[in-house]
This record gives structure tokens, C-alpha cells and sequence, in this order.
């Protein structure tokens, strides 16, 4: 590539002259002896750059892979410490913006990645960082919270470059590694490197909640960095993210969000009531809810029932002309129809699914609410399963399984889960509306509609919170559950979001 060579043969005569001068002026910091010595080495390792890229690709890919799987394409991206960009091109950003205190790594990247914007400085004080403005939807530390001086402080910063949706996303190695990467740099099978700073993913937690983030997930990624003629992949995708081996990979990732610091005002919200012959329950659903903000829509999607529900709801609408309460007959069948045609035609700010059968108390929609609007949670999702529950509200053997699929969901999902199956789901429109416009990723995979949704928010890295209820044996009509056709789907749903959310 003569045009990288060139780049990096035109700043090496004097890498930093610019910052020294700007240092001098007392315009950016003076780096401390261990950040020197670290540049001075990255100065060095930027003219054999490639060669060390291509003897560790197979890494680098799977690497690369991950990262695209937690942020997004056609997002705003600021990578801290990003070397020669090529992690933040692979992001496919639709705004990618990299800092980084190495100047010949930088003169890289400009000529690799010209559709990228690349700033001289040091990451620990980005507010002298020239040029360097604005909000990012995605944060990106790739290896470099190893390389700072103090963590924290570098932390508390990102707060001026976040917005309430951003995700900082911190990727480190496993300090367990450490002794193989000493052997690996003296076989000269990796690049040299400094003393650098050892944490694990409890330290890295800890550090952003000091700093006023919270943690959404944690991941551990690459328990081969080699491709060992196809052997590596497989172990990568099917043995390094078991439960217990996980903790062995190369790679650690945590994600995190900025704590929420006001809560959401004025949101009005739609409550969608999926139906099915559930005459019986049109009415109480509609008397019992509680006018827990100044702007409620109550949206019924009738699923061609036999029962006369659809002309009950007709009956209701007219009966209470004060409430703002419209119905639509769903286009297809099962409850996933019902809730995307209901959301589609949704026009309240905040999204709530509450089932006709009326087991989750609609009085309880408050709570979701405020869970919501707090900040508390971005997605949120009702238990039954933590409260003694009302008798015969569920059947012996389907409480035994839904216990068994909540540890099997939390695992896959790295976020608590204790009930995927009660039908009430809280979340934002505008959040609906991007896991709509990413429901590619999974495809029309799921007929009760709680999974599409659970799925979604996962991949969003949406913060879940859950709100306890008490389930409620149903008044009217039959359950709808077929224990073991549907527990069958659910061990589907196992095996779909272990390839889609672990296995990638």
C-alpha cells in the first residue's frame, strides 16, 4: 500500500511535533514517563503494522465480529485509543470519529480509512482534543482503559460526548492471559507491548459505576485467538460462551449506559390488548385501568374470534366515549401478529402490552410506567414468578418449566430474567420502531410476540428491568396455552437465541 507507507514515512521524522508544541503552550497535557514510553513503542510498531495485523487476522476477525454484533451499523461511533481505525471502519459507522496520542498510527488510518474523521490526543483529556465535539450513540475502548493512567477520571469524561441512549462499549483481555501473551511477545508470535493496567470485568464494572454508568451486559468472547483450519471457529462459537468456560476467553466486553438523571416527562402511552375470545374480559380490562398518565390510547387487536368479543368491544367504545379506546381485527394469527399490527398503529409515546386474559392486574400498569419513565429500565418486563401467585393461577407443570427457561434466557441474554412468558412488555416507541427496523437480524421467527420483542431489545442493548406482579387466576374464559406444543416452541426459542445472540 504506497500510500500508507508514504503517510507514515512523511510524520516520522517528527511524529509530535504539533502536540509537543501545543504541551509546551500548555494547551493539551504533558504524558506521563509510562504513556511516553507506550507511544514511543505504538510510534515504532506503526511502520510493521500490517505485519503484525496479518499474522494475527484470524483474531483481529473475531474480534471485529463481536464489536459489529454490539454496535450497530449507521450509528455514531467515537473510538478512544483507535490505533489505525480499522476496528472503526469494521463498525461501518455512519459518523465514526477516532482519538489517538500516536501519530504515525493516525497517519495510517487517514490514508486506510478516509471517510473517517482522526484526532491527535490524548483520550484522558478529551476536552483539549482539537475538533473533537458533539454526541455519540456508541463509545468504543478497545484495549485502551489498559493503557490509562486513571480509569475513572477518563470515564467520568464520556458523560460531555453521551447522550441519554449512548452505549459505551469497554473490550479488554483477560489478565488469565496474561503469561501467555509475556510468552507469546518473547516467540514474536504478538507485538511487544508496556506494563499495562490488569482488570477484570468486576473492575471494569466497578470503575463505570463510579463514574456514573450503568452496566447493562457482560460478555466474554475468543477462547481460540487461532483458526487452526476451521477448529478455532467452532470452539469460538459453540464451546467459548458455555457457561463456566466463558470465564477462560481472551476477550472480555462489558456495555454500559449513562445513568439516567431525569426522568422522562409528558410521555403519553398506548395499551395494546391482544384478543381472543375474550368477550368476558373486554370491559373489566377498560374499567379496571388506571388513568396513570394524562394521555392513554386503548387499542384492542381482535384475533377473529367466536365468542362475540369483537362486537363487545364495539359495545364498550361506544359505552365510554371519554376514553380514547380504537380495536382492529389483526391480519394474521397468534399473539405475534396481534402485537405488531398493534404497535404499528400505536401512536403513544410509551408501548404496553396488557393480556385480555387480565392474569397481570391491570392495575399494576403503573408501575411499568414509572419503571419506564424514571429511567429504570429502557425495556420492561413482568414476572409472575416472584410473588406466591393466586391458586391454580398456573399449572404445577408449567411454573417447574418457566423457572427452568428463565436461568436459560438470563444466560443467553446476560440480563436477569425471571419470566420471558408473562405477556406484559413496557418499552419506548422510538425503541420499538429500531427493533422493528432490525427485526431482520432474527426474522419473523415468533408466534407468541414476547420473544421477537425480548430478542430485540437485547440485541439494542436496552437496559431490562422487571417488575414483580402477582399473577391472577383468569375469570373468563379458557387459557390458550398448550403446555407442551408451546413448551416445544420455547425450546426452539432456546436454540434460536443461542445461535443468533451466542453462537455468532
Amino acid at each position: 500500500m504506497p500510500a500508507v507507507a508514504e503517510a507514515v514515512r512523511a510524520v516520522a521524522a517528527s511524529p509530535h511535533a504539533a502536540d509537543e508544541a501545543q504541551a509546551a503552550a500548555g494547551a493539551v497535557p504533558a504524558l506521563s514517563s509510562r504513556k511516553r514510553a507506550l507511544r514511543e513503542l505504538v510510534d515504532r510498531l506503526a511502520g510493521r503494522y500490517d505485519r503484525w495485523r496479518r499474522r494475527n487476522r484470524y483474531f483481529y476477525a473475531e474480534d471485529a465480529r463481536y464489536m459489529r454484533f454490539l454496535v450497530p451499523e449507521g450509528v455514531s461511533v467515537l473510538e478512544l485509543g483507535c490505533g489505525a481505525g480499522d476496528l472503526l471502519a469494521a463498525l461501518k459507522p455512519e459518523r465514526g470519529v477516532g482519538v489517538d496520542f500516536s501519530e504515525p498510527m493516525l497517519a495510517l488510518a487517514r490514508a486506510r480509512h478516509p471517510g473517517l474523521g482522526f484526532h491527535l490526543g490524548d483520550v484522558e483529556a478529551l476536552d483539549r482534543v482539537a475538533g473533537l465535539d458533539g454526541t455519540y450513540d456508541a463509545i468504543v475502548l478497545s484495549d485502551t482503559i489498559g493503557a490509562l493512567d486513571d480509569c475513572l477520571s477518563t470515564l467520568k469524561q464520556l458523560h460531555a460526548f453521551s447522550h441519554r441512549n449512548t452505549r459505551v462499549v469497554v473490550s479488554y483481555y483477560s489478565r488469565a492471559w496474561g503469561p501467555i501473551f509475556r510468552l507469546a511477545a518473547w516467540l514474536r508470535l504478538k507485538q511487544p507491548s508496556r506494563q499495562q493496567n490488569w482488570l477484570s470485568t468486576d473492575d471494569i464494572a466497578n470503575l463505570l459505576d463510579l463514574a456514573d454508568f450503568e452496566v447493562i451486559k457482560r460478555e466474554w468472547r475468543v477462547l481460540s485467538p487461532r483458526h487452526m483450519f476451521g477448529l478455532g471457529r467452532l470452539i469460538n462459537r459453540f464451546v467459548a460462551t458455555l457457561p463456566g468456560i466463558r470465564r477462560l476467553c481472551l476477550r472480555n466486553h462489558i456495555v454500559a449506559r449513562p445513568r439516567p438523571r431525569q426522568p422522562l416527562g409528558g410521555l403519553s402511552a398506548t395499551v395494546l390488548i391482544p384478543c381472543r375470545n375474550e368477550r368476558g374480559n373486554v370491559e373489566p380490562a377498560v374499567t379496571r385501568l388506571p388513568r396513570f398518565c394524562d394521555d392513554i390510547e386503548v387499542l384492542f387487536v381482535e384475533g377473529h374470534s367466536k365468542d362475540g368479543t369483537w362486537d363487545e368491544i364495539q359495545r364498550v367504545i361506544a359505552a365510554y366515549p371519554d376514553m380514547d379506546i380504537k380495536a382492529l381485527r389483526q391480519p394474521g394469527k397468534g399473539k405475534g401478529d396481534a402485537v405488531r399490527a398493534g404497535f404499528a398503529a400505536a401512536r403513544g409515546d410509551v408501548l404496553m402490552i396488557l393480556d385480555a386474559d387480565l392474569t397481570m392486574p391491570p392495575e399494576d400498569l403503573p408501575k411499568y410506567y414509572e419503571a419506564l419513565a424514571s429511567g429504570k429500565g429502557e425495556f420492561v418486563n413482568g414476572s409472575r414468578l416472584v410473588y406466591p401467585m393466586q391458586h391454580q393461577a398456573m399449572r404445577t407443570l408449567n411454573l417447574i418449566a418457566n423457572h427452568i427457561f428463565s436461568m436459560l434466557f438470563t444466560y443467553l441474554l446476560n440480563q436477569r430474567y425471571t419470566d420471558t412468558l408473562c405477556g406484559t412488555k413496557v418499552l419506548l416507541r422510538a425503541d420499538y420502531l429500531r427493533i422493528a427496523a432490525n427485526r431482520s437480524y432474527f426474522g419473523d421467527f415468533d408466534p407468541f410476540g414476547d420473544f421477537d420483542l425480548i430478542f430485540g431489545a437485547s440485541k439494542l442493548n436496552l437496559k431490562t428491568a422487571e417488575v414483580p406482579i402477582r399473577y391472577a387466576a383468569r375469570d373468563y374464559g379458557e387459557t390458550q396455552i398448550s403446555r407442551f406444543r408451546h413448551g416445544w416452541l420455547l425450546l426452539r426459542m432456546v436454540c434460536f437465541a443461542f445461535m443468533k445472540l451466542k453462537a455468532l
